[in-house]
């Protein structure tokens, strides 16, 4: 019975850890993501950041959907009818920055998206399990 006991502890103890390790990691997201759009803000070329020294990968987006930093895109754009359910819920950046959501060939995303001074759109997100 006293085994029992400790597996079922050890199952809500390891729940309860994997669940705040996630909000970590939003934590994190949100860090880079404004970290980077303060850097824009404060003078810094948004060329001059790279998508994959985030994880996950950071992407700087024009207000037209030209990706500026990406890791597999840069240089496209998001404005088309292939991209246009992540483009419609990424140019709902605020300046403030907050959390969209929307569906990317079958899986649901989250990103955390800013809008910085010039109007660009710097964001990262993560697929919801």
């Amino acid at each position: 019975m006293k085994n029992v006991m400790q597996l079922g502890f050890a199952l809500v103890l390891g729940l309860f850890l994997a669940g705040a390790s996630f909000a970590a990691d939003e934590a994190a997201i949100k860090a880079n993501v404004d970290g980077v759009a303060e850097g824009i803000n404060g003078g810094k070329d948004p060329a001059g950041y790279t998508a994959g020294d985030y994880d996950p990968y950071v992407f700087v987006m024009e207000a037209d959907g030209g990706l500026i930093v990406h890791p597999s895109l840069q240089g496209k754009s998001l404005n088309t009818d292939k991209f246009s359910p992540v483009y419609n819920a990424l140019v709902k950046a605020t300046p403030g920055g907050n959390w969209v959501e929307y569906e990317w060939q079958g899986a649901q995303k989250k990103s955390y998206v800013r809008e910085t001074a010039s109007g660009l759109i710097v964001g990262s997100g993560y697929t919801k399990e």
